[in-house]
């Protein structure tokens, strides 16, 4: 469990670890696998429809040509002399690092726009962005790590669009979850580490004033599902031990709420993500496998179970029909709709699906020497194919 008490990384752990986070790839990076001659297309345009027999034990099958050439067309120009790495991406809008030769900033790209700087870094060697996300509207959060190892500190911001000027929110030096801030009507909402092993999840106005305390224990980042605020807690108070889904309402006083039955009764999970609507989460240490449970069905079920697919398996996201997650390898996306599973990214590449958009990033080249280019590339996830139908279907 990512909370607090994680141990001290050297800084080229580090660099590993935030691959997923943060690089756009860390090793040289070959062309997607070709799509293998499969059955035709069978996929159910709504998930929420598709029976979920359909989901239990996915197949692995070829990326489509049509999905290829989408993430070619959506591939993102970034400024000449920087090199950019994929953060975060969302309806409309990607959050990346641009790195020149003296400088480092946080950038947010609004559709194919030129980026907007929101914040030049202080230090363009230690300090990385880490997380962010935008309303659409006005307002970003965005996190900064002022180090290299993972319990470094870290400074929490927030951007206002109509001004273009950003403010420090709060800062972290003590042990925590890594912050995954979330920005909704107005309001900016994130966890830290507060001593004693624990994190308190915060609430403060994205315009100004106080900070107010929502919930403390030993617990992971919070992540929306719906009305939700969502995060894994350990209910013995020993990290990684006993852990349960907890939750606040976002409407109102954000007060506790209750969570859908099947979820409730969760124990143990990782890597939870929801829209909610659909929950997919990885269940499992010796055998590791992706479970999907969406409003209405009995009961979660083993979607993806076969290695290399679930070997490391983390960092899911989920947007629409697609969960996509990255293992120490590449990345994958799961079709909901059809009950099939693809690799989406070169080795070591990073993919994302939020908020109708899907972002993969990956290396062209070895990034550790010259002549390498990262490569950035987001599409209307609702626009792509179907992925083709598992034969046995």
């Amino acid at each position: 469990m990512g909370t607090s008490g994680r141990a001290r990384r050297t800084g080229s752990t580090v660099v590993l670890l935030l691959t997923g986070a943060l690089l756009a790839g860390c090793s040289s990076a070959g062309p997607v696998p070709e799509p293998t001659t499969g059955p035709p297309t069978g996929r159910v345009t709504d998930p929420a429809s598709a029976p979920a027999s359909l989901l239990a034990g996915a197949c692995e099958v070829g990326l489509p040509d049509a999905w290829r050439s989408a993430l070619r067309k959506g591939e993102l120009r970034t400024p000449a002399g920087e090199g950019a790495v994929l953060t975060d991406t969302g309806p409309g809008w990607t959050a990346v690092q641009l790195t020149g030769a003296k400088h480092r900033r946080a950038a947010l790209m609004l559709g194919r726009g030129a980026p907007r700087t929101l914040l030049t870094l202080a230090d363009p060697v230690e300090h990385q962005l880490l997380a962010a996300d935008f309303d659409g509207r006005r307002w970003a959060a965005f996190a900064v790590l002022e180090g290299r190892t993972l319990d470094s500190p870290w400074s929490l911001y927030v951007w206002d669009a109509t001004t273009g000027k950003a403010r420090r929110l709060a800062r972290a030096d003590r042990p925590g979850p890594l912050p995954q801030p979330v920005v909704r009507a107005g309001t900016v909402h994130w966890a830290q580490g507060v001593g004693g092993g624990r994190a308190t999840v915060y609430a403060a106005p994205a315009g100004g004033g106080a900070a107010r305390a929502l919930h403390t224990g030993v617990m992971d980042a919070p992540f929306v599902a719906g009305d939700l605020l969502v995060w894994r807690e350990s209910g013995s108070g020993s990290a990684g031990s006993g852990t349960r889904l907890a939750a606040v309402s976002l409407t109102g006083a954000a007060s506790p709420a209750a969570l859908p039955g099947p979820l409730a009764a969760l124990r143990d999970l990782r890597s939870v993500v929801s829209d909610g609507t659909t929950w997919a989460w990885v269940e499992g240490e010796t055998a590791p496998r992706l479970m999907v449970w969406r409003a209405g069905d009995a009961r979660p079920v083993a979607a993806v179970t076969t290695s290399p697919a679930v070997d490391g398996m983390d960092q899911l996201r989920i947007s629409g029909r697609l969960v996509t997650w990255r293992t120490p390898e590449t990345s994958y996306a799961l079709d909901l709709g059809s009950g099939s599973y693809a690799r989406i990214t070169p080795a070591y590449g990073y993919a994302q699906a939020r908020g109708g958009a899907l972002a993969v990033a990956y290396s062209v080249g070895n990034p550790k020497t010259a002549g390498s280019r990262p490569v950035i590339q987001v599409v209307d996830a609702d626009r792509l194919p179907g992925l083709a139908a598992c034969g046995r279907r």
